[in-house]
């Protein structure tokens, strides 16, 4: 099979023929139709974010296919059914605290490094070989809707977070980062899950503004200034009432400076969850007398914690309320 291979940091991908994925119980082969491309690709390519890659590698976190070879195990999954690849890997030997790796993308510690071993390589390929678990159909789409349906990779980052989160309908949230390109997708799970109103702080005024041209007066935008003072205060002001939830879900190149700023504007038993992804980033600055004081729940994770319900979010994109 044709393959896209990343074969040392900061090198161009390599077209190539590669091995033709094999096999295996509580394991399906995929041929891949169509995938993304994350807005951050560069730098994970160049080594800037440090990432933990087994080169060479294929990458490619997840996709859109059709399913050419199923496992034993598989009673549901056909020959031929369309199916969304989730990327995120999970160990099968604790349910509670599994390790993790992105599939084609990098690893978050020892047990994630030996999941890697395995399932490295992503779908920049003509095939992939996928945990029977992040396999899930989609019914019949068309080859031109395989790409739209890629979005759906996004979408679940945030979707797993407000899930953990326990986002109650008609409550008030702030996504940290609403401009970017999690955020912005966390401000359409948000109001797609019934959110009532969300504060979408961020330093891009265009995206601001197309965030409220999408979705009308529920996304109120706030301009961040980098004052953290002066950005709660307009949180605040923004908010039509108390704050239920946080969602955080900034790159880790960005300045943490408004972190506690985003923390404080919420009510005094409102969560917040600190979607991390895996890789190096800052420490949050979190003021310990404020929380002793006015306790917030405050989660922290990488990624978005447990595997969402992935059925639940493609039945929303297929009725259109994403």
């Amino acid at each position: 099979m044709k393959a896209a291979v990343l074969k040392s940091l900061g090198s161009p991908l390599a077209i190539e023929d590669a091995p033709e994925p094999v096999l295996g119980t509580g394991e399906v082969i995929v041929d891949v139709v169509a995938t993304r491309v994350l807005s951050y690709m560069n730098e994970v390519f160049s080594g800037v974010r440090n990432y933990a890659l087994d080169l060479p590698i294929i990458p490619g976190p997840g996709g859109i296919g059709r399913v050419r070879a199923i496992g034993p195990d598989a009673t549901k999954l056909a020959i031929g059914d369309w199916v969304f690849c989730d990327p995120t890997v999970r160990s099968r030997d604790d349910a509670v605290a599994p390790d993790i790796a992105l599939q084609g993308l990098t690893a978050a510690g020892t047990g994630g490094l030996l999941l890697q071993k395995h399932f490295r390589h992503g779908s920049f390929a003509e095939q992939m070989r996928v945990p029977t678990e992040n396999v899930k159909r989609l019914g019949a789409i068309t080859s031109g809707e395989a790409t739209q349906w890629c979005a759906l990779g996004t979408l679940l980052v945030p979707y797993g977070g407000f899930l953990a989160a326990n986002l109650q309908p008609g409550e008030t949230v702030l996504v940290s980062g609403a401009t970017g390109n999690f955020g912005s997708a966390a401000v359409s799970v948000a109001l797609a899950m019934g959110a009532a109103c969300v504060v979408a702080p961020g330093r891009n005024e265009r995206i601001l503004a197309d965030l409220v041209r999408r979705f009308g007066s529920r996304v109120r935008p706030v301009k961040l200034s980098g004052n953290e003072n002066d950005d709660r205060e307009s949180m605040k002001r923004a908010a039509p009432g108390p704050i239920d939830c946080v969602l955080d879900i900034m790159p880790p190149s960005v300045r943490r400076d408004h972190d506690g700023a985003s923390l404080w504007p919420r009510r005094a038993d409102g969560r917040g969850r600190h979607g991390r992804r895996p890789g190096p980033r800052a420490a949050l600055p979190l003021d310990h007398a404020q929380l002793h004081q006015h306790p917030r729940r405050l989660d922290v994770s990488a990624g978005c914690g447990q595997p969402p319900d992935r059925a639940g979010a493609i039945r929303a994109v297929a009725a259109g309320r994403i």
